[in-house]
């Protein structure tokens, strides 16, 4: 039988840790993925409560009773913070799609901006409201 040789390949950069430097882009770029899977909860949550409102007052009682609690805060402040987020990430996308901020030092400062932007912009939201 033919002896096989193994190839080297380069590591893929969701192997973060010892193999791989954390670098902001990708980050940013899976903090982008997550944050827009995890504005799935807040969406449901958000939905069945306003089911609930039209469904009856008991169970409308229960639903608001979730939806008001530390957790519905948590969850809804959680998907305040991810909206600020994904909205100023589709910025720097539609920067980048004009050619503009792809050099690397640009691109992980744009990714700094959009992490305490968001943070700040939800605190102000927070303050609002």
């Amino acid at each position: 039988m033919a002896e096989t040789k193994r190839v080297e390949r380069p590591l893929s950069p969701f192997m973060i840790g010892p193999y791989y430097r954390p670098q902001m882009t990708s980050i940013s770029s899976i903090l982008t993925r997550i944050t827009g899977n995890a504005l799935i909860i807040g969406t449901i949550l958000a939905v069945w409560w306003l089911l609930a409102a039209a469904t009856s007052p008991a169970y409308f009682n229960v639903a608001n009773a979730v939806a008001t609690s530390w957790f519905g805060d948590l969850v809804f402040t959680g998907s305040l913070w991810a909206i600020w987020y994904h909205y100023l990430a589709g910025l720097r996308h539609l920067l980048w799609d004009t050619g503009r901020g792809m050099e690397i030092e640009t691109a992980e400062k744009l990714g700094w901006a959009i992490i305490i932007g968001s943070v700040v912009l939800t605190a102000i939201t927070l303050i609002l409201v």
